[in-house]
């Protein structure tokens, strides 16, 4: 089976950024950022783009680049026992993190509606948590589905369907080439018009203000690093996948960079927008920046809209914004897909039309438990134990395998023929020692605040059934998977 190509190294560069950037970008990095020391967040941020991210990123897009395979083909290559690993990436991320990030993508269509006329009336927070959404009191208090969400949610899979069901070239590639221009365009009207408001140049004081204090907080380098991890898409499986449709002459360390550096950059551009929002919305209910600014939800679905509420032609400026997040959000959510057909197609051959459409249609279905009132409960647990040990642990396994047992020499010889910024030594030792050592702190730190007592107030029962079962099913769906034969002619 002749493997896709991305049509250009544009339409490469255009997908990794998208699968990159995502909702985290608009409303997690600046709440990390304004929380952990303003401007001297940079320091720890950049040390760990430096440090991890880049050399983590370098090493995915090289690993599917030479191996030709999504993460199951690509670490069965290099270790047969080491299959599994791949399979559970991809599998937690299409059958965990896709299914709430398609409610969350819904969640911001319903509210791009909403601005028009601006339907969360005058206490947003109301609005959200009890008409919106209707959170129930427990996990296990399942309630009613929310139709609204619900009717997103349809469209959400039947995008994304559409998308990944025409392929690289003619679905991803020409999506992204769509969305990342549109997004940049949407953010820099958002952070210009934001820029204007009365009381933006508080928030800016508030986000960019240094605190060079905080850095001494081992937290902070830990929040800086996870952040990192986390918004570069690493440990996923996309990379692989998206690095494996490259042709044979691909500028792989060049890519890598320019891939972080816009990914970052956007991080820190939007997040002038979000604060001189904040700025003018603390400005105009006489509050400081501590009283309005909320972390994530809290900041896009409540603190925003309230701000909309106040400003002139504030409705236009919410739809906007919410269309930032919608673009962002399918940016994320085809890329997510996109890995695990990939893998599909590499083990058993298949038909990339008839499986995209069962995929989706089975993530469809998998979503709708956080479509009810208790979606939001299992949000939180399912997203905190995925997260932060799921992908820790496939960052970790994927680090010490390819820096243990695959010549990382090699590796670091098939970059450098290719690429025009050559790497040295020094990559090596990040990725044998630094990578494995950073995650493995922030993963005993996870483990030691896990047992000191239950994630969010949530039930011991609410814990171990949704969050840990929940990472082992898919772990024994990945050993499954990775006890089939290969079907197709791929493996050798």
């Amino acid at each position: 089976m002749k493997r896709d190509q991305w049509k250009s190294q544009t339409g490469f560069l255009f997908a990794a950024i998208g699968s990159a950037i995502g909702l985290g970008n608009i409303w997690r990095f600046s709440y990390m950022a304004y929380n952990h020391g303003g401007g001297a967040f940079l320091v720890p941020y950049l040390i760990a783009l430096v440090t991890a991210g880049i050399p983590l990123l370098i090493l995915e897009f090289s690993v599917g680049h030479k191996l030709r395979g999504s993460a199951p083909l690509a670490y069965a290559k290099i270790n047969k026992k080491m299959e599994w690993l791949g399979w559970w990436a991809v599998t937690f991320v299409m059958f965990g993190i896709v299914l709430y990030y398609s409610v969350i993508v819904a969640w911001c269509i319903n509210f791009f509606v909403l601005s028009f006329n601006l339907g969360w009336g005058s206490d947003p927070n109301t609005f959200f948590f009890q008409e919106f959404l209707s959170v129930s009191d427990a996990p296990f208090n399942i309630g009613q589905i929310r139709i609204p969400i619900f009717a997103g949610l349809i469209l959400v899979w039947f995008i994304n369907w559409a998308i990944v069901y025409r392929g690289v070239q003619r679905g991803i590639e020409a999506a992204n080439k769509i969305f990342m221009p549109t997004l940049f365009v949407l953010t820099a009207l958002l952070v210009f018009w934001a820029l204007t408001l009365d009381g933006a140049a508080n928030g800016l004081k508030a986000y960019l203000t240094p605190d060079f204090s905080k850095i001494s907080d081992p937290k902070v380098w830990i929040d800086a690093y996870s952040q990192i991890f986390f918004t570069l898409s690493l440990g996923f499986g996309i990379m692989i996948a998206y690095a494996s449709y490259l042709p044979r002459k691909a500028d792989i360390t060049k890519t890598a960079l320019i891939t972080a550096g816009i990914n970052s950059g956007y991080s820190l551009f939007a997040g002038l927008g979000v604060f001189s929002v904040l700025g003018f919305m603390a400005g105009s209910q006489g509050k400081t920046i501590a009283e309005v600014v909320s972390q994530s939800i809290g900041l896009a679905f409540v603190a925003y809209p309230k701000a909309v509420s106040l400003m002139p032609a504030g409705n236009l400026f919410g739809a906007v914004f919410f269309l930032c997040l919608v673009v962002a959000g399918f940016s994320s959510s085809i890329s997510i897909i996109e890995a695990f057909v990939a893998a599909l197609i590499d083990k058993f051959g298949l038909q990339r039309g008839m499986l995209v459409t069962i995929i989706s249609i089975t993530g469809f279905t998998a979503s709708i438990i956080f479509a009810t009132q208790a979606g939001l409960l299992w949000l939180d647990i399912v997203d905190h134990f995925l997260t932060h040990y799921g992908l820790i642990i496939v960052g970790i396994a994927e680090a010490v395998l390819v820096g243990w047992f695959f010549h990382i020499k090699v590796l670091r010889h098939h970059i450098n023929k290719i690429s025009s910024i050559k790497i040295g030594k020094w990559w090596d030792i990040l990725i044998k020692y630094f990578v494995p050592f950073v995650l493995g702190v922030i993963l005993v730190g996870d483990l030691y605040y896990e047992v000191q007592k239950p994630y969010g107030g949530y039930s011991w029962t609410s814990i171990i059934l949704i969050g840990r079962d929940w990472v082992i099913v898919t772990l024994i769906i990945a050993f499954v998977f990775s006890s089939k034969d290969w079907k197709s002619e791929d493996f050798r």
